[in-house]
């Protein structure tokens, strides 16, 4: 598929705010299985910006607007040629993937912070489902199941400072809460895993040409001499209608737009994501 994307978000103030400084990660990545074809970030008021890759390899748009100002606009747009496989066999096996070097090597992806640490019952099944299972991406898959099976897709239901713990002991959440969740219970069995942060559209067999509205969309990755993705929220593994913005331990690395002002406080705040297939 060929995805047009337009991700607006809007702050307004309560009087006026005299600077703010950001980062944007609104630009889709080139990579296995998309292309990014056209992409562009703008900024209203006009501000001072530049851009860099990130530790985590996405590219972020930094901006200050150094004039007072009652709102701020951000707008990314983007043009994504999208053309996914399907994974094959498992690679890794367990003694592979727990040796000395793949551990070093993968020692961030495999780090338990309070936001994906899993709760003591959700590391335990973890725990059986790895040890009945007779590769680490066959552990990983059975994983997303349960997931998928337990934690129901509520929207509006938690914030995004939610922690991993807390939503699957309510068993409630969105995309990011299922992505947080799976992450930490692959981290406890010693699979790498990472958040992947994007775009999915919302049809099942996009209309050519007709805008649907959509969101920002999460999934995970785990490693297997490759990453190797799933999409908890939809139990499937992401395809052409998946678009990858940003990769990192969790959401707190891939933010779509986050950063500081000064002046008054904000009285509203928008976001609207439209997704068009253009062919």
């Amino acid at each position: 598929m060929q995805l047009r994307i337009v991700h607006t978000t809007g702050f307004e103030y309560d009087g006026k705010a005299n600077s703010s400084f950001n980062e944007a990660r609104l630009t889709p990545l080139t990579g296995p299985g998309q292309i990014v074809v056209h992409n562009r970030v703008e900024v209203h008021p006009t501000p001072w910006t530049y851009t860099y890759r990130d530790y985590w390899g996405s590219q972020v748009t930094a901006f200050e607007v150094l004039d007072p100002h009652t709102s701020l606009t951000v707008v990314g747009t983007a043009t994504v040629h999208t053309d996914r496989s399907p994974a094959g066999e498992p690679v890794l096996s367990w003694e592979e993937l727990r040796s000395p070097a793949s551990s070093d090597q993968h020692t961030e992806h495999l780090t338990l912070s309070d936001r994906v640490a899993p709760a003591d019952d959700l590391a335990r099944r973890a725990r059986e489902l790895a040890e009945a299972s007779s590769s680490p991406t066959d552990a990983a898959a059975a994983i997303c199941a349960l997931v998928y099976d337990e934690v129901k897709y509520v929207s509006g239901s938690t914030s995004v400072d939610a922690y991993a713990a807390h939503s699957w002991e309510r068993r409630t959440g969105v995309c990011q809460d299922m992505a947080h969740i799976t992450i930490g219970a692959l981290r406890s069995v010693g699979i790498p895993a990472r958040y992947v942060s994007g775009y999915l559209h919302p049809k099942v067999d996009p209309e050519v040409g007709v805008a649907a509205k959509g969101e920002s969309h999460a999934w995970v990755e785990w490693w297997d001499d490759a990453w190797r993705g799933y999409d908890p929220t939809n139990a499937t593994e992401p395809g052409d209608r998946h678009v990858v913005t940003a990769t990192g331990r969790d959401y707190g690395d891939v933010k779509p737009l986050s950063g500081v002002f000064s002046g008054s406080g904000t009285s509203r705040m928008f976001v609207d994501v439209q997704i068009t297939r253009l062919a």
